[in-house]
């Protein structure tokens, strides 16, 4: 069987593969073995890779639930790219600034859109 969902899970986890990378050559480039010691690029960093941890695998598995109750590959595509968007979104916006931004802002809001479309999606096809 063939998932369309699978595509999201590879994409995201060759995301979150990135950010760890990210965060390994900001540890190893400012000798930082733990923590942030104090450098703002090097928490941000940690801090894009932990949020996408945080939120992705409840997404994805929302994702394949909603595939595996049989919803078409537009809307499997239609959640899963923006959810993709969404996170790639957070992740610029927390790289380029430690405070507020427009990237952080929306690739939270578009996140949580997306996972509570799914749920809801996953919660209707159990009635």
């Amino acid at each position: 069987m063939h998932l369309n969902a699978s595509i999201y899970v590879a994409l995201s986890a060759l995301l979150v593969l990135g950010l760890a990378v990210q965060v390994i050559l900001l540890r190893r480039s400012k000798r930082i073995g733990l923590g942030d010691g104090g450098d703002t690029r090097l928490a941000c960093a940690i801090r894009a890779h932990a949020n996408a941890l945080e939120n992705l695998p409840l997404a994805l598995l929302l994702l394949v639930l909603v595939e595996l109750g049989g919803a078409s590959s537009t809307a499997i595509h239609a959640y899963g790219a923006t959810l993709l968007i969404a996170r790639l979104w957070h992740c610029i916006g927390l790289s380029g600034s430690a405070g507020t931004s427009a990237g952080r802002l929306y690739g939270t809001v578009l996140t949580w859109l997306v996972l509570i479309g799914l749920s809801v999606q996953v919660l209707l096809s159990t009635v």
